[in-house]
């Protein structure tokens, strides 16, 4: 009894600014879902069937879950081959610490740098220009941030602003491995590969399930970098989620915001119990 009440007493002061902080506020937006934004009058479904017939959240969702199903699958895979890589390495613990290094770099400063890189006059372009008239070729600028190719400028930024982390947190899953596990199976003639697949690859499932998580969550909160770097109203390739709640806030549409809102937060939490369902199904197999 004694320790089940220090348990709660250490667990109090978060439930509660849960609570407060969290559950009561979105609990709050799920009631101004259903009803009108300035007369507070009941709206019923009115809020949400206009939220998903409206182009321009259909639009965002689309960009966004873009930016996950192709951002997420390379950020990962690059982790845990560099992982892999700087695990047989001894004696980098300089080159280790700069895996954080885009971490600690303020948004807009990146922002910036990537605005003059990738615009249409920009340093890219520039020497670009220098090599085809040098090699006696033609070429034409593109505006990167302004076309199509806005996207894959934005997922670089996400890759290379995440990379290191995820790197080392595949690297504390590594380490966490038993390694007379790995060297019994190579004395039992197991390959380089067998070994990664069947003995590496399932002790891991665990660090997977926590990156998986943590690059869903950082995947939208790269509306930082598209907003400083395109503005409010950006090339449709990267229009976010965030892009068009700022502009309903800005528009005080907040009805439709709160009925995005209550949308999204109940699709994250499905995406989160599905992968929490996947992990506990493999680690009972």
């Amino acid at each position: 009894m004694r320790k089940g009440k220090a348990g709660f007493i250490f667990l109090a002061p978060s439930f509660l600014g849960t609570l407060i902080f969290v559950l009561l506020p979105f609990m709050d937006v799920v009631k101004r879902s259903f009803m009108t934004a300035i007369t507070k009058e009941g709206a019923g479904m009115h809020n949400y069937r206009i939220i998903f017939t409206n182009s321009a959240f259909l639009l965002a969702v689309k960009n966004t879950l873009r930016f996950a199903l192709v951002c997420i699958p390379l950020l990962v895979m690059l982790g845990l081959a560099i992982a892999l890589a700087m695990g047989s390495i001894r004696h980098m613990q300089a080159v280790k610490s700069l895996y954080l290094f885009p971490l600690a770099m303020p948004t807009a400063a990146v922002a910036v740098v990537w605005k003059m890189v990738f615009y249409e006059r920009g340093f890219l372009n520039k020497y670009l220009e220098r090599f085809c008239t040098h090699f006696g070729m033609g070429m034409e600028t593109v505006d990167y941030i302004g076309s199509g190719a806005a996207f894959y400028v934005l997922a670089g930024t996400y890759l290379w602003k995440n990379l290191g982390f995820t790197v080392v947190l595949w690297l504390a899953g590594i380490m966490g491995v038993n390694g007379d596990v790995m060297e019994a199976a190579k004395v039992d003639g197991a390959g380089g590969l067998q070994r990664f697949w069947y003995v590496l690859l399932p002790d891991l499932k665990g660090s997977l399930y926590i990156i998986v998580v943590i690059s869903f969550l950082n995947s939208f909160k790269i509306y930082r970098e598209a907003y400083l770097a395109a503005g409010a109203y950006p090339h449709e390739s990267i229009y976010m989620l965030q892009h068009l709640f700022n502009n309903w806030f800005v528009n005080l549409d907040l009805d439709k915001m709160a009925a995005a809102a209550v949308a999204c937060g109940l699709f994250f939490l499905a995406f989160i119990m599905l992968l929490q369902g996947l992990w506990d199904k493999g680690t009972d197999g």
